[in-house]
């Protein structure tokens, strides 16, 4: 796409959102006949932030419950980790099952 500026979301913007924004998968297709331009910019949570869906979306679409559950970044970290070259798909399945299996503690009753 020529003079286009593309904004590439990532995991938790689709959780924040509850699904409304989706996270994409990045892919890149070379140009032959030209030149292109990337700037990359990353932003994550402290570790132990608890990541989920925005109260005030969920709020607005009260005909849609909360596709994700809450989740320490720090866990979601280390799964990602172990399934990073895998599609996206399976790690945000195991992400919607997390909660059960993880220990929020303190920080999530604040």
């Amino acid at each position: 796409m020529k003079h286009s500026i593309v904004i590439n979301l990532g995991d938790q913007l689709e959780v924040i959102t509850n699904g409304k924004y989706k996270s994409v998968m990045h892919r890149v297709i070379a140009q032959t006949d030209g030149t292109r331009m990337s700037i990359a910019s990353f932003y994550n949570p402290g570790s132990d932030a608890v990541i989920y869906p925005a109260p005030a979306l969920l709020e607005k679409e009260a005909d849609k419950s909360q596709v994700y559950p809450k989740f320490v970044f720090e866990d979601y970290m280390k799964l990602y980790a172990g399934l990073k070259f895998q599609a996206k798909e399976p790690r945000f399945e195991a992400m919607k099952t997390v909660e059960s299996a993880v220990n929020l503690g303190p920080i999530a009753t604040v």
